[in-house]
């Protein structure tokens, strides 16, 4: 089984702290393969970033050259997910919804812990779209930039279970779910200092995947998900002739 991991943003080291999270949690057999957009932004925090994420994120799994059999989408409350699955017929699984849904199994009510403030409608309208939001406690963030979780982990810790300890406390959190793909390397040292179940959209992604490729489930091409019709691309992708398709 071969799954496709990409990553939102295009910084490689968080690339590849993304992949040793999945193959950490990955079965025997499955062949994790990290995606980095040839085209985006460092971090992803914002609308405009993520919008722009999602056409990075379905370009670079259309230039992927050998079969595969799911993909995750690596970025929590992002765009794309939906023209993914318009693309492929495989599972297409988002972090955002794996990990609220895995939460669901532990607990009555989970709170998500995040960035950024400015992340926090992004991710409450992915949970809202999704049907995932009528047990979702709060939303929270810790003021930490995405690229602060690798430029100080240690102060990202601190400011992850201080955050995790005030959803628990005030908002009656039972589960916790770490909000961005970038806190998968730090979860081991957040697990440590939480008192409740903390679930990492990329550990719940992959066996979400791996799961729904056994059963021999795939995305449904009856409705919403249909293949785009053909039709005639001006100057897109860029660089290559119009195409039809």
């Amino acid at each position: 089984m071969r799954i496709l991991v990409v990553n939102v943003n295009t910084t490689e080291s968080m690339t590849g702290a993304i992949g040793r999270q999945a193959a950490a949690v990955a079965a025997p057999g499955t062949d994790i393969v990290p995606l980095t957009p040839d085209f985006g932004a460092e971090s992803v925090e914002g609308n405009y970033e993520s919008h722009l994420a999602a056409v990075a994120v379905m370009e670079a799994v259309r230039a992927f050259p050998e079969p595969f059999d799911a993909v995750i989408q690596a970025g929590y409350g992002e765009h794309g997910r939906e023209g993914l699955q318009e693309l492929l017929d495989v599972p297409v699984v988002d972090i955002t919804e794996a990990a609220a849904s895995t939460a669901q199994f532990l607990g009555r009510r989970y709170s998500v812990v995040t960035t950024l403030e400015r992340a926090v409608p992004l991710i409450e309208d992915r949970l809202t779209l999704a049907g995932l939001a009528a047990r979702c406690a709060s939303v929270r963030a810790t003021g930490r930039g995405v690229l602060d979780l690798e430029r100080d982990p240690a102060a990202a810790i601190e400011a992850i279970v201080a955050c995790c300890e005030d959803v628990v406390a005030r908002d009656r959190a039972e589960v916790v779910c770490l909000g961005c793909a970038g806190m998968a390397d730090l979860q081991a040292r957040v697990v440590a200092r939480v008192g409740v179940p903390v679930v990492d959209g990329v550990a719940a992604a992959v066996t979400v995947a791996e799961s729904l490729v056994r059963l021999g489930l795939r995305t449904s091409k009856a409705g919403a998900f249909a293949p785009p019709r053909p039709k005639h691309f001006k100057n897109w992708p860029p660089g290559r002739p119009a195409s039809s398709s």
